[in-house]
């Protein structure tokens, strides 16, 4: 590995700009709970997991090159996001006052999709593959291998992603008694859920290279 200073910058700079990930773990933070947050997590690093093996082992360069694969998991993903989007919009207008007996069942429950919705938004997204490919071979010395400098990489990105979260679920979580308030809960669902309509256009319209 070479450089390996400004791969820790430009990590850091990287994974605190807000995407999929971000809308995700936002919303699952605010409408679940810390918990359901912390699954998003789980699910989105588990996620970058499997695009680490894969730029290890060379898949990676096969998406790319091929137009199908990624036109496959690129409409996958656009898909599912915005389903997401849709079905927070959705919520806000569905949604009831409840006891807080029943409110404590259904928060019982609706954690449980939490680290799913993450581990799709992320390993669907070809995005991440792209990144993978083009971003770790340029701190990789060319005349040396590139199975164990991409997996260090990798884990390495995969634990920034991490750590970046969970302080990011917490610090939702601490001001949640503001957050969780219906108007400024409705405003957050709302702007969610149109971030994540925009992130999955925006990935429909995106082109292999």
């Amino acid at each position: 590995m070479v450089n390996i200073s400004v791969f820790l910058v430009m990590c850091i700079l990287l994974i605190i700009l807000p995407g999929p990930d971000t809308a995700i773990a936002t919303k699952n933070t605010l409408t679940v709970s810390r918990k359901g947050g912390l699954q998003t997590i789980i699910g989105s690093c588990c996620g970058l997991l499997i695009h680490t093996c894969a730029a290890v082992i060379g898949l990676s360069a096969i998406i790319v090159k091929s137009a199908y694969i990624f036109a496959v998991l690129k409409y996958v993903g656009a898909v599912y996001l915005c389903y997401l989007g849709i079905k927070t919009l959705w919520t806000i207008r569905t949604q009831s006052p409840v006891v807080d007996d029943v409110g404590s069942i259904e928060h019982k429950y609706s954690h449980q999709s939490c680290f799913k919705q993450g581990f799709l938004t992320n390993v669907t997204n070809p995005k991440v593959a792209v990144f993978f490919l083009t971003f770790l071979p340029q701190f990789v010395d060319g005349n040396s291998g590139t199975f164990f400098p991409f997996l260090i990489m990798g884990l390495i990105y995969t634990a920034l992603t991490m750590l970046w979260f969970i302080f990011y679920v917490y610090l939702l979580d601490r001001i949640s008694a503001f957050m969780k308030k219906p108007s400024t809960k409705a405003v957050i669902e709302g702007l969610t859920g149109a971030i994540l309509i925009a992130f999955g256009i925006k990935l429909a319209l995106e082109k292999a290279h």
